[in-house]
């Protein structure tokens, strides 16, 4: 059989080829229910139906094909109690296969119950990290992680109080942008499906398209009466990932969205550039970042930190994995470092690891408080389980999930002020820290 691959990430979630990115986060109510979130309900109730939809064929079906070894078993030999795989559950998912292909009202999809039970098993862990993708939905991932998507540019979460997927930033330039959508705007309808209660994924299967079609997304938008329907026409876009700038006195400013596999190149070419212009201090933002790639995030933090442990990993079984930084690039200037409550995990592996090093001066609010990392396993038919398998502990032996990162000043974002004149208090206060440090 061949192998499975592994990669590890300690992204909030996955990127899908829409111009959206994801986070664990919030909907409006509506009594509608679409095929697509229906379905998904129903296919949940299959959650035990890993191995099999036709009884043993299936097994030996996965077995022939590479998908799953006969020799790498899970739990105790000859326990039928702690196996879902066993002759009572393959007897009753034939049962609810039959069941639905002769009572339920409309046509089944074999496939899409098939995907759907595999999708059903992960999703049972409770884990809001873990998943399963289809073959389709890995190829979105990695497409996008390569730096130009087609969507709208927008990055959005799951709101689970609201029960709706959030607008967290648009893309300048971006068709979103363009339109006049906001961050913090709730995705209430595409086009006529209401988006209440669905999936992340789904909302996401929903809006994107090929380029220059158009998507009718509706939002929610606070002390707006009505709903606000925008019109969007898809296109190419170039994931931007960093973001920078020079101001007066010195102070540079560089903004990472999120750690991609693009992202590393885009830092060291910006902080290069700022370098250049006389960087006597820098203002780091990470707002809104829900992280990323492991060793993407490590390597930026390399160059920036003194010599020492950036981070540490242990699995279930208490291995401990650390990576570290050789101090060759330390940087040794003023750092202002922006956060908020929806900078999370692989930004928080590095406010984390400069707060812990003493390097910067974190300012904003407390961290989302994302303290694992997954592990994404390519299974030989494509397809892709991505599994939370370790968590992490920041230089001082800090695991900040569910907690966060407390920073060293707090100042929450006049939202109402940034909004009616673009005026940023948190980006101000950062500048006059840095002034005060350099005078």
């Amino acid at each position: 059989m061949e192998q499975p691959e592994f990669e590890e990430s300690v992204t909030q979630d996955k990127k899908i080829d829409t111009g959206i990115d994801t986070q664990i986060d919030t909907q409006i109510d509506t009594k509608h229910k679409n095929t697509a979130n229906y379905w998904r309900g129903l296919i949940t109730g299959l959650a035990i139906a890993l191995i099999l939809i036709c009884g043993t064929y299936v097994v030996s079906h996965w077995v022939s094909h590479g998908v799953v070894s006969s020799t790498n078993t899970i739990g105790t030999q000859g326990s039928r109690n702690q196996s879902i795989v066993n002759r009572m559950t393959m007897q009753k998912l034939k049962v609810l296969q039959e069941t639905i292909k002769e009572y339920y009202v409309e046509e089944v999809d074999a496939k899409t119950l098939e995907e759907g039970a595999y999708a059903g098993i992960i999703k049972a862990l409770g884990d809001p990290y873990s998943a399963y993708y289809t073959a389709k939905e890995w190829e979105d991932i990695k497409n996008q992680s390569k730096g130009v998507y087609f969507g709208i540019g927008a990055t959005v979460g799951k709101d689970m109080e609201m029960n709706m997927v959030r607008i967290l930033q648009v893309t300048p330039g971006s068709p979103a942008e363009e339109s006049g959508m906001r961050a913090d705007d709730y995705i209430y309808k595409v086009g006529d499906t209401y988006a209440k209660g669905m999936e992340l994924e789904d909302v996401i299967a929903l809006i994107k398209g090929p380029a220059d079609t158009k998507v009718s997304v509706t939002v929610l938008r606070k002390k707006e009466p009505e709903p606000i329907v925008f019109e969007i026409t898809r296109r190419e876009i170039e994931n931007i990932t960093v973001h920078h700038e020079t101001y007066k006195k010195g102070i540079s400013y560089i903004q990472i969205t999120e750690f991609d596999d693009v992202t590393l190149d885009q830092f060291t070419e910006a902080l290069a550039m700022e370098k250049e212009t006389g960087m006597k201090g820098l203002i780091l933002d990470l707002r809104n970042n829900l992280g990323g790639n492991l060793n993407t995030v490590t390597e930026i933090a390399r160059k920036i930190l003194p010599e020492g442990i950036i981070v540490y990993t242990e699995d279930k079984y208490g291995k401990r994995v650390e990576y570290t930084c050789d101090g060759k690039n330390e940087l040794k200037i003023p750092l202002v470092v922006l956060v908020n409550e929806n900078s999370a995990s692989a930004s928080e592996i590095l406010a984390g690891a400069i707060k812990d090093h003493d390097k910067g001066t974190l300012l904003g609010t407390t961290t989302y408080g994302k303290g694992v990392v997954q592990r994404f396993i390519n299974l030989s038919d494509g397809t892709v389980v991505k599994l939370t398998v370790s968590r992490y502990f920041t230089p001082n032996g800090n695991n900040i999930h569910k907690i966060g990162i407390q920073p060293n000043e707090e100042l929450e974002l006049d939202a109402e002020r940034y909004l009616k004149n673009g005026y940023d208090n948190q980006l101000e206060r950062a500048k006059k820290i840095i002034e005060e440090q350099l005078s």
